[in-house]
C-alpha cells in the first residue's frame, strides 16, 4: 500500500534543524548593497532558469504567470492539436521571397502571377483559418469555462497558431489530431 503522506509533495519535508538555518540564512540581511544586488540577481537567475526549464518540460508549477492556469492549458493544447495555416506563412513568404527575387529577373508576368494569385492566397488562407480557429476555441471555452474566460485567450491563440510548432514555448504537449480530454479544472 502506498504511503498517502507524501502525495503531491514531491519532496522530503525538511528537518527542524534544516528548516531552521535556512529560515536564519534567509533572514541574515547582506553587509552591503553590492552584496544585496549579487543577492537578489541570483534568485531572479534561478527563478529565470526553472521557468525555462518549465516552458521546455511544460511543468506547470514553474511556468510564467502569462502560461499558467486551466484555461491557457487548454488554449496551447487546442491550437497545437490541429494543423495551422498561419504557422506556415512565415516559410511561405520566405519563399515568395526567394522566387520574386528570381522570377523578377526572368520576367515581369511571372512576378505579376506571384503578387496577384500567390500572395492573396497566402493572406487569404490565413485570416480563414484564423477565423475558424477563432471560432472555435471561442465555442470550446464558452462550453468547458464558461463565458468570462474568452477574452484574452484568442489572442494567445492567434499568436500561437503563427509560430512553427517546433519553436512553441511551451512545448506542445498534445499530438496532432489528439482529442482533448476534460482535464482542464
Amino acid at each position: 500500500m502506498a504511503d498517502e503522506t507524501e502525495a503531491g509533495k514531491g519532496r522530503p519535508t525538511p528537518s527542524r534543524k534544516e528548516a531552521e538555518a535556512a529560515r536564519k540564512k534567509q533572514m541574515k540581511t547582506p553587509m552591503t548593497r553590492k552584496e544585496q544586488a549579487k543577492r537578489d540577481r541570483a534568485v531572479r537567475e534561478e527563478i529565470r532558469v526553472k521557468q525555462r526549464d518549465a516552458l521546455k518540460t511544460g511543468d506547470e508549477r514553474y511556468l510564467p504567470a502569462r502560461e499558467q492556469g486551466p484555461v491557457r492549458r487548454f488554449v496551447r493544447d487546442y491550437v497545437d492539436r490541429r494543423r495551422n495555416f498561419a504557422e506556415y506563412l512565415l516559410p511561405f513568404l520566405v519563399i515568395l521571397l526567394v522566387l520574386f527575387a528570381v522570377a523578377g529577373n526572368i520576367s515581369d508576368q511571372a512576378t505579376t502571377v506571384l503578387t496577384a494569385f500567390v500572395y492573396p492566397f497566402l493572406i487569404v488562407g490565413t485570416i480563414l483559418d484564423e477565423v475558424i480557429l477563432v471560432r472555435g476555441l471561442k465555442r470550446e471555452l464558452r462550453e468547458r469555462f464558461g463565458p468570462d474566460n474568452v477574452k484574452g485567450s484568442t489572442s494567445y491563440a492567434v499568436l500561437r497558431s503563427t509560430q512553427l510548432r517546433r519553436f512553441r514555448l511551451p512545448k506542445p504537449q498534445v499530438k496532432r489530431g489528439e482529442t482533448l480530454g476534460t482535464h482542464y479544472r
